[in-house]
């Protein structure tokens, strides 16, 4: 279910994720520009105070974009919180959110009810990440109002799961709004996932291969040279499963074939932690169909040409 305020305001059922060292205000605003909405680690600051400030420029942007262009579609955005015992920025970083009153906030590793009421105090939303069924209904315990299924062939952190096991699992108890990630990377997959049952589309690979994307250019580079048999799946880099391109690993001087059997232990207070993703660079299975790096507003001008053909086509070709 996509709460009508949320759709009013999309012109696309699509959330460009919050990736970390990629996602920054300007990616951000080209998003919400565009008519999709926009999301941001707050983690990509080192400090709280950074992290305002990004918090004031993306608030300050979207406004103005509001009152110049009022027939335009200006979508909402979001913040990530990692919702960890090492993230020592946490209640701070919440705080920043509560008085800058983001829209969404997107939880990674752990969902907390004190959080979500937090939120839910100002008029926010809260969506959580899930790999599973279980781990879906101890966020539906926490009262979140949306939950992100990072199905196989994600980018980062993902889980192993089909999409469509996933997506029709969940979608049997959970009433809320339900993302799909997971290797989408143009419109057909956009109203793909919509027709599976979820309501948006979470993607995150496509959106590094963007002008706007803090990303290194050598790892815009390596997203356009790759296809899904250069991901490899590995909890050696953070400690938790996820998947990274094969030749970032390479340069970093690790073996794909052999990886570390002892997983590191995650620290998201820990600047190695930071190092690490700096150097070994994620994506996910859908790099076989990115071949470019339009500005952000290019890209979904495209999806909605894609997803708008998909749909057509979808409606005069079902038996």
């Amino acid at each position: 279910m996509l709460p009508q305020d949320l759709r009013d305001h999309l012109r696309l059922p699509v959330i460009a994720s919050p990736m970390f060292l990629v996602s920054g205000p300007d990616l951000v605003l080209a998003s919400c520009r565009a008519g999709v909405l926009g999301t941001v680690p707050a983690l990509n600051q080192r400090t709280s105070e950074g992290f305002e400030d990004w918090l004031v420029r993306i608030d300050a942007g979207i406004r103005l974009m509001r009152q110049t262009t009022p027939d335009r579609k200006v979508a909402p955005y979001g913040v990530n919180l990692i919702v960890h015992r090492s993230n020592a920025r946490l209640e701070a970083d919440l705080e920043v959110c509560a008085k800058h009153r983001v829209p969404l906030i997107i939880t990674s590793l752990g969902a907390v009810p004190e959080l979500v009421a937090k939120v839910h105090a100002y008029g926010g939303r809260v969506f959580h990440d899930v790999i599973n069924a279980r781990h879906a209904k101890k966020a539906m315990d926490a009262g979140v109002d949306g939950l992100i299924l990072v199905a196989a062939g994600a980018g980062g952190h993902a889980g192993t799961t089909s999409p469509f096991a996933l997506v029709d699992e969940i979608r049997r108890f959970f009433p809320g709004t339900l993302c799909l990630a997971g290797s989408i990377s143009d419109g057909r997959g956009v109203a793909a996932a919509q027709m599976m049952g979820a309501d948006l589309a979470y993607m995150g690979t496509r959106f590094i291969a963007t002008r706007e994307s803090a990303a290194d250019e050598a790892y815009k580079r390596m997203i356009l040279d790759a296809s899904a048999a250069d991901v490899v799946y590995t909890p050696a880099v953070s400690g938790v499963h996820g998947n990274f391109l094969r030749e970032s690993l390479v340069r970093a001087g690790l073996d794909p074939e052999r990886m570390p059997a002892e997983k590191p232990k995650m620290d998201f207070g820990d600047e190695r932690e930071a190092k690490a993703w700096r150097d070994i660079w994620s994506a996910g299975h859908g790099v076989g169909g990115i071949t470019d790096v339009p500005a952000t507003g290019e890209l979904v001008d495209r999806l909605e040409a894609e997803y708008r053909a998909a749909i057509a086509r979808f409606g005069a070709e079902a038996y």
